[in-house]
């Protein structure tokens, strides 16, 4: 069966937080995976990644990356003093996941968040700089045994890869072992005509999924089709994770950056999030069981 995970910030409104604690937790519900921002790790001691990473061993529990990469760093910028920061910055959370034994990053990892400035509607001279960034930096990543997940995500948080089809191809630029598409059921629900089609494109090319409803909340509380959805992930026969990444509190550092302006859940506590998070690993099991060969 599919390992599955959950995003350490369904329960927190700021990116930073108490990874122990989730850690912990994602154990007790019965989670195979816990996700969480990367960036944080560059402010970890080693020694505080590796009492993390033991921690984890401790109660069955992978850890897993992502991020959403500031401006500042942005990788396809058209300024190369940018440009360079920003692979020295991937290539040092790279090498700080190393340390703690994580081998995949994913999210908007090729180009700072959102569109660049002053963009005119001609994406590819940025592609053309991500993708030299990229070169570079999946050198580290190779060398660290990391997989480098491009994730297609909507149009309102990058211009650069939107759909399977420009993951695939941003990847076949790049081609190497360690570069790999991650899909998400948000972000396909606005972008892709047929969900089902883009999980086949995607093929054994997909190295992750995150699963999300139409609006964020949790897998089967909104309207996407998750018979479409688990029965192409059984077409290809995909065996790797999937991680639910739902956001439902407004408020904080997720809530501005996530764009999520009420909350999706009534009195989101952390009691009901936990609830909440149990029937969406429930589900998530249940729709895998059905579509078992």
């Amino acid at each position: 069966m599919n390992k599955l995970g959950i995003f350490m910030n369904f329960w927190e409104k700021n990116w930073d937080a108490d990874h122990a604690k989730y850690i912990r937790k994602a154990a007790q519900i019965g989670f195979d995976v816990l996700e969480f921002q990367a960036q944080p790790l560059l402010e970890m001691t080693d020694e505080k990644i590796r009492s993390l990473k033991a921690l984890a061993d401790d109660v069955g529990i992978e850890l897993t990356y992502s991020l959403g990469l500031d401006r500042a760093y942005d990788v396809s910028s058209l300024d190369e003093n940018i440009r360079k920061g920003g692979v020295k910055y991937l290539q040092d959370i790279i090498r700080k996941m190393h340390i703690g034994g994580g081998t995949l990053l994913s999210g908007v990892s090729y180009a700072g968040w959102g569109t660049p400035d002053n963009f005119a509607g001609d994406k590819r001279p940025y592609l053309e700089q991500s993708i030299k960034s990229m070169r570079e930096i999946i050198k580290v990543a190779e060398e660290c045994g990391v997989t480098y997940c491009v994730e297609a995500v909507n149009r309102f948080e990058t211009c650069l890869i939107n759909t399977a089809r420009e993951a695939l191809d941003y990847a076949s630029e790049i081609d190497s072992p360690n570069i790999g598409v991650l899909l998400d059921t948000y972000h396909m629900n606005i972008e892709e005509n047929s969900i089902g089609d883009a999980i086949r494109l995607a093929g054994d090319r997909l190295t992750s999924f995150h699963t999300g409803e139409n609006n964020r909340t949790a897998p089967g509380r909104g309207h996407l089709d998750w018979d479409e959805i688990f029965g192409a992930l059984a077409d290809i026969g995909y065996s790797g994770r999937i991680v639910s990444e739902p956001f439902v509190m407004a408020g904080g550092e997720v809530g501005r950056d996530i764009h999520v302006y009420r909350d999706l859940i009534a009195d989101p506590t952390e009691e009901k999030i936990d609830e909440e998070a149990k029937y969406l690993l429930n589900f998530e099991k249940e729709m895998i069981q059905k579509y078992s060969k």
